[in-house]
């Protein structure tokens, strides 16, 4: 059995990006376990544990989605948290994609596993990177800083854009010390590779 998800991964940028966005929130939320930058990434199917043929048949849905889309970009847009602002689950990071690309591959990824028997997730498609994953009740000072940091629009500053060339058929292990992501096969948008 293999713990599968399908995925734009991040490339060097904007897991450097990311790296400054976290260092800045986590000196205003120490106390919080931050998401290692090196394995953010953008989920659009979790699938859970699949056997091989399942992971097969995942791997096919990945490559038909794909072909329907060609490459894209998108830009980091504001944080936001899932879970009351009382008891947050998690802090992110939004996405801003103007052509409505990345919801078409999100659709269109769902159509092909939904043919195969997957399960997919009926909420509203929310495109963002998990930054942190938070397991405690917040104290209600840092429940206080980190409406501020959401509130605020200074914590991205970037306006670089990030390049979407391939959809990923990855793994995850989880440990003690966190999830480790392996890259299964990377599909390329369009059906063919494009600068």
């Amino acid at each position: 059995m293999t713990r599968t998800f399908i995925a734009l991964a991040s490339d060097e940028s904007l897991q450097s990006y990311l790296a400054r966005v976290i260092q800045r929130l986590a000196q205003e939320l120490p106390n919080l376990r931050w998401v290692d930058p090196a394995g953010i990434h953008l989920t659009l199917a979790f699938l859970g544990e699949l056997t091989n043929e399942q992971l097969v048949a995942a791997m096919q849905a990945a490559e038909l989605a794909a072909r329907e889309v060609p490459p894209f970009d998108y830009r980091l847009s504001h944080p936001g948290i899932f879970g009351s602002p009382r008891q947050p689950r998690v802090i992110w990071i939004g996405i801003d994609e103007p052509t409505s690309r990345l919801v078409q591959l999100h659709q269109a990824l769902n159509q092909e596993l939904e043919q195969r028997g997957f399960e997919v997730d009926k909420r509203p498609f929310s495109p963002h990177l998990t930054l942190s994953r938070i397991k405690a009740p917040l104290k209600p000072d840092e429940q206080q800083r980190l409406q501020r940091l959401v509130a605020g629009k200074n914590v991205v500053s970037s306006s670089s854009t990030y390049h979407v060339r391939d959809l990923s058929v990855m793994k995850s292990e989880l440990s003690r010390t966190g999830a480790r992501y392996t890259t299964l096969q990377d599909v390329p948008l369009g059906g063919k590779y494009s600068e």
